[in-house]
Parts: structure tokens; C-alpha cells; sequence
């Protein structure tokens, strides 16, 4: 019940180190629930919203059930392994951050939980909300923001699901000392076109750059996203702060704000290619009707994301794309032959990831 929840959320601020931030009143954070493949907003949020003045120092966790989680993907990237000294001298310096909770001891009760749930593909309500808050608050946050993706193959289904968890969220942040903002949001599909940690760094990048092929769907909700942390934070209306943050994209600064964390972090690296790349093609012709978001980051998984950085897989279309048999539909990367067999074979065994049929 929620008095249990609150009770495990102090328990477990309490049982590591807390971060403090003298000179910033107010501290910023994010956070989604998950279950959407390629949903990687994070380090496009840290960057606008820091470009934008505000304090974040984000420490994000490594994946549970999906593919990658911002953990793995800037690992891609950048050094997440960073000590608490290390973070607060990277924020200090940049006003933001970009790292691995787990390598600072901040609610290692939650770590330690973490790696029995990932054994067991468990992520339960009670501790998913005292994870995540609990980091948040050890971590020095005085306000956040929860994005929470509702749709069939999400990890939250219904919106009357959104809802109740939405409201535990909010009391167990009030009660706890934090600000908490519930953002219900879509979770119909995947989003961004990469999943993986390679491939979704390589959409990150296409996004900062403003680049042509960058996928349009994961810039639109980094920019949502964004727009609500600088709501909180100047209370003068999301349609001026959604312009406040496309300028900041669009412009080249959040850009070069990301560029600046990354080098305070160790610099940015070059992402590797995988060694076995198979393109999957429409096997008919007809317009993508669905996409299973579980069991497509059952395919990446197989392949073998996220320990394999460079596994995955790349989507060439997206629902309401128009294909002909033999367009190419996804490609699909991974380490070893036997993990791409592996994955084919069940993606064989389930042509309902992707559905294709006439409108």
C-alpha cells in the first residue's frame, strides 16, 4: 500500500550516500516508466534543459527488461563509471550530468534489487516506484518529472493504470519531500528508429546535429519532455517553453551543451560497428498497422543487447509506412552468428511484431 511504498522509498535513501547541491535551490530530473524500445530522451532533456540554466544531474540506471537503458546507451558514448566527486565536479562545470547510479551508492539497497529483477524479468509497482524515487532524492532533486507511456504492449497498458500509478507517484513524492510531475504520454510504438545502445546514440547524435535522417518522433518528445522541466521551473507556459526549447535544439546549443558534459565526463567516443548485420525485408505489401514494443525488444535482447553494445536492430519503417514485399523492414546487428540466428529464429516465430495489412 502507499504508506508501505513510502516507508520502502526513505528506507532505501537512507541506506546509501546523498548528493547535495549548495548555490542551487532548485534541482531537476526525469524519468520514464519504460517498455518503449528506442525511447532514449534523456540526454537530449539533460542537454536542453542545462543549456537553458537549469541544474540536472542525472544518474540513470542500467537496463532491467529492455534493450538499453540511458546508462548503457551513453556508456556507448561516453564514461558513465563516474565517483561522487567526479559527478559533482562535472556539474558544477556544466550544470548537468550524465551517469551510472549505479557506480556512486546512491540507493544501493535499489542496485541490489535491481540485479534480482533482472533475473527474474520482474519490475514490480511498489518497488519500481521507490527505485526511482529514491534515486531521484539521494541524488539531491527537488523537483521531477515522470513520463509514463500507456499503450497495448507498454509496460503500463491502460490509462486508468496510468492514472493510479500517476497518483502514487505524486503522494509518494509529496510525502517523501519531492515534486513530482506525472506526463502520461504515448506508448503505442517504439520510438526513435535504433535499439540498442550503439543505435540509439546514433539517433542521440542525429537529433543534436539536426540532422536529415534524424528520427522526427524521439526529437518531438525530447523537446515535450523538455518543455515540462522548464515549465516546472518557470511556471510561464508550455507554449513558450516548447519554443524556448526547439530554439535551443535548433540552434546548435544543446549541441554544444552535450559535447561540454561529455568531455567533462572523459570525452566522446567513436561507436563501433557490429560484426554480423542482417536486413530483414516485407515478406507482403500493405502499411504497418502495429508494432509489438515487447516483443520487439525480445529480438534486440536475443541478439544480444544491451551487453553487447553493438546489438540490436534498426528499423527502416515505422506504423502507418506503406510497404512492398521486399522492402527492407529492420536490420538486425549483433556479436556472434549464433545470436543472430537466435533472434531470427524468433522473430520467424512471431510474425506479429510487425503488422502489416491495408488500411
Amino acid at each position: 500500500n502507499t504508506d508501505e511504498i513510502i516507508g520502502l522509498t526513505r528506507a532505501m535513501v537512507d541506506s546509501g550516500k546523498h548528493l547535495n547541491w549548495p548555490g542551487s535551490e532548485r534541482v531537476f530530473d526525469k524519468h520514464c516508466i519504460g517498455g518503449l524500445p528506442g525511447n532514449r530522451t534523456t540526454p537530449l532533456i539533460v542537454a536542453i534543459v542545462s543549456a537553458a540554466g537549469l541544474t540536472i544531474p542525472k544518474t540513470s540506471s542500467r537496463a532491467i527488461t529492455s534493450p538499453s537503458g540511458t546508462a548503457d546507451t551513453m556508456e556507448a558514448l561516453t564514461r558513465v563509471n563516474l565517483k561522487l566527486t567526479k559527478i559533482q565536479q562535472v556539474v558544477e562545470d556544466t550544470g548537468a550530468c550524465l551517469a551510472w547510479g549505479g557506480a556512486v551508492n546512491l540507493s544501493p539497497a535499489d542496485d541490489l534489487l535491481i540485479r534480482i529483477e533482472r533475473a527474474l524479468d520482474l519490475d514490480g509497482e511498489g518497488q519500481l516506484i521507490a527505485s526511482v524515487l529514491s534515486k531521484k532524492i539521494a541524488a539531491g532533486s527537488t523537483h521531477t518529472i515522470i513520463d509514463i507511456p500507456v499503450g497495448d504492449t507498454a509496460k503500463v497498458r491502460t490509462q486508468a493504470d496510468a492514472d493510479r500509478l500517476a497518483g502514487l507517484f505524486t503522494q509518494v513524492g509529496n510525502a517523501c519531500g519531492i515534486h513530482v510531475r506525472c506526463i502520461i504520454t504515448d506508448g503505442s510504438k517504439p520510438i526513435g528508429s535504433g535499439i540498442g545502445p550503439v543505435e540509439e546514440a546514433r539517433d542521440l547524435l542525429a537529433v543534436f546535429q539536426c540532422l536529415s535522417h534524424a528520427p522526427q518522433d524521439l526529437r518531438a518528445r525530447a523537446l515535450m519532455l523538455a518543455a515540462h522541466l522548464l515549465d516546472l521551473a518557470r511556471q510561464c507556459g508550455m507554449e513558450n517553453v516548447l519554443q524556448q526549447a526547439t530554439e535551443l535544439l535548433d540552434s546548435g546549443r544543446a549541441w554544444a551543451q552535450f559535447q561540454r558534459i561529455v568531455e567533462a565526463q572523459g570525452g566522446l567516443k567513436s561507436l563501433p560497428d557490429a560484426r554480423f548485420q542482417i536486413e530483414e525485408k516485407a515478406t507482403c505489401s500493405g502499411v504497418i498497422q502495429a508494432i509489438d514494443n515487447r516483443k520487439l525488444s525480445r529480438l534486440a535482447k536475443l541478439a544480444g543487447a544491451p551487453i553487447d553494445i553493438t546489438a540490436g536492430l534498426r528499423l527502416h519503417a515505422k506504423i502507418g509506412s506503406r510497404l512492398s514485399a521486399g522492402d527492407p523492414l529492420f536490420t538486425l546487428y549483433s556479436e556472434s552468428s549464433g545470436e543472430s540466428d537466435y533472434a531470427l529464429a524468433y522473430y520467424h516465430d512471431n510474425p506479429d511484431i510487425f503488422e502489416i495489412g491495408e488500411l
